[in-house]
């Protein structure tokens, strides 16, 4: 469904833009133009609200976009977003089609946790990133979402439709996907303001003193490449742009060499949980990049198998907490442990368990 489109008042005018076209491709969507006259001028409304309020299944940034882009004018002439429309004002904005998405549809299996119809959420393997980098790429969830469901938000980026946010490539776990565009800039509102609540689930090096502990230390990409994080030395490289980076951690159980731990993101940077864990002397289990080691069953069993049980970061985005974009009613969603590291988990409770759980519950 359009996601802009709305019963119209008794004062607006629709016309679909090319419908007298005969050449033109019966199949093919056609931008709608709509007309309004204002009735009465409200002081201090300026355009990009009252458009939002006529059409709030699409985002202000989207509707000032528009504006900018001269598909939106006052009385036949352009206009800016902080105009305040005045009594008799015609407005006249052309919605423009959904453009061709730029992912191609490939039939991937999604392991999907829910559903409704303007949203969904997958528990995301190992070894899939998120959405393509360049045209043509094949094998992201963005390719197997397309092929999935009938329709994906457009957000701003082709190659991004309905990824609503991102797991690196080897963290396992929920991963929000938007049906429509309205689910998506609501959803993504709230990742904006810090109200949803992301629970994070790792197996990391050592044990743990602290029960829990806030971690607030800047991030930023490596100066010579980006595929690694950095954080803040005596002399950091010049290019460098740290940005603010916090993180909650709270041990779950400790264990004879390593520790189990609940991670809550506060902000959403780019290995955050990864560098963090790390930069305090306990590093995620398989996490190479960031000083982690591979484990076996022989390491931690005493016995069996050599060969590594994981290799990858043992990390795994397992709830989730947000309204629903368009119930707004609470939404809590849970993703299972892969097999991987719910085999580590049973050894170290068969053979390394040392005391009981240390649980917090929120």
């Amino acid at each position: 469904m359009d996601p802009s489109r709305a019963e119209l008042p008794d004062d607006e005018l629709e016309v679909g833009v090319g419908a007298e076209d005969n050449e033109a491709d019966d199949q093919a969507p056609q931008p709608r133009l709509i007309r309004h006259r204002i009735r009465k001028r409200l002081i201090g409304r300026r355009l990009d609200k009252y458009l939002h309020g006529r059409f709030p299944r699409i985002s202000r940034t989207i509707l000032q976009r528009y504006i900018k882009q001269g598909l939106v004018t006052i009385n036949g002439l352009p206009t800016k977003a902080s105009y305040e429309p005045a009594a008799g004002d015609i407005v006249q904005i052309i919605l423009p089609p959904p453009p061709p998405s730029e992912v191609l549809p490939e039939d991937i299996p999604l392991n999907i946790i829910y559903e409704d119809e303007w949203m969904l959420a997958i528990n995301k393997a190992a070894g899939m990133v998120c959405h393509p980098a360049f045209a043509g790429q094949t094998g992201t969830v963005a390719n197997a979402a397309a092929f999935y469901a009938a329709s994906l938000s457009r957000g701003d980026d082709p190659f991004r439709p309905g990824i609503m946010h991102r797991l690196d490539k080897n963290t396992t776990g929920i991963l929000l996907i938007a049906k429509t565009d309205e689910a998506h800039w609501r959803v993504s509102l709230q990742f904006e303001r810090r109200t949803i609540r992301k629970e994070y689930f790792a197996i990391c090096e050592g044990q743990i003193k602290l029960d829990g502990d806030i971690i607030r230390k800047p991030l930023a990409p490596h100066p010579e490449t980006t595929q690694r994080m950095i954080l803040p030395t005596a002399s950091p490289p010049r290019q460098a742009m740290f940005k603010e980076a916090i993180t909650e951690y709270r041990v779950d159980t400790r264990y004879r060499g390593y520790t189990t731990v609940n991670l809550f993101p506060k902000t959403g940077r780019t290995h955050q949980l990864r560098v963090h864990m790390s930069s305090i002397g306990h590093p995620i289990v398989g996490d190479a990049l960031y000083g982690g080691h591979q484990v076996s069953e022989f390491d931690l069993a005493g016995q069996g198998s050599g060969e590594p049980l994981i290799k990858h970061q043992a990390l795994h985005a397992r709830r989730i907490r947000l309204v629903h974009p368009i119930r707004e009613t609470p939404l809590e969603l849970e993703a299972p442990l892969p097999p991987n590291i719910q085999r580590i988990l049973d050894l170290l409770e068969a053979h390394r368990k040392l005391q009981l759980h240390v649980r917090n519950h929120n």
